[in-house]
């Protein structure tokens, strides 16, 4: 038997302290990565159509008014979206909001918002769903400059308020003075 050229080496084999010591430098990579960071991205990407400047900032729905009499709950926002509904290159806000009532099932309204003279502070501008039309909104959205949703309501004053049996899909469009609403043909099903 011919002997190696090289003589047997003491760390070709593990022992527990070669596991201690790399799972030490594994520690040690793990905990510098979560104190040094990069520095968050500042760059903005041009809205569609926008030739280049910036995009605004949508319109929040912190502090504004939403014409919705609740009596003595508040009003709960409980959808929203954003979007250039107009094609002027400034974002609005759509909001869905019902009041916070304690039991039941309570009416959505949805709401156009947009930023006011002042540029800071949001106010509406249109309505899409009054709460008085008694309608549950779902499947909301904003595409291609349209507000889309499915309104589930109530065939009768007799159906109770737990149990909508209609759904309406339903399409908002800005037509240069108001939102027109469009519902494809055929769409109510009970």
């Amino acid at each position: 038997m011919q002997q190696s050229a090289v003589p047997e080496l003491a760390h070709t084999r593990t022992r527990p302290i070669h596991w201690v010591a790399t799972a030490t430098a594994l520690a040690g990579v793990v905990a510098l990565s979560s104190v040094v960071r990069p520095e968050p991205a500042t760059a903005v990407q041009p809205a569609p159509g926008s030739h280049g400047k910036p995009a605004a900032a949508a319109p929040s729905t912190t502090g504004v008014d939403f014409p919705l009499d609740c009596g003595p709950v508040k009003a709960v926002i409980v959808k929203k979206a954003t979007g250039d509904l107009d094609g002027d290159d400034r974002p609005e806000t759509v909001a869905v909001v019902h009041c916070d009532a304690p039991m039941g099932t309570p009416p959505d309204g949805v709401y156009v918002l947009t930023r006011g003279a002042d540029g800071r502070t949001a106010r509406v501008v249109a309505t899409l769903v009054r709460p008085g039309e008694r309608l549950t909104v779902t499947a909301f959205r904003i595409r291609e400059r349209a507000v889309s949703a499915t309104l589930l309501g109530y065939s009768s004053d007799a159906v109770p308020s737990c149990c909508p049996d209609t759904r309406t899909p339903a399409t908002w469009r800005w037509n240069g003075n108001a939102f027109v609403r469009s519902t494809p043909a055929g769409a109510h099903s009970v």
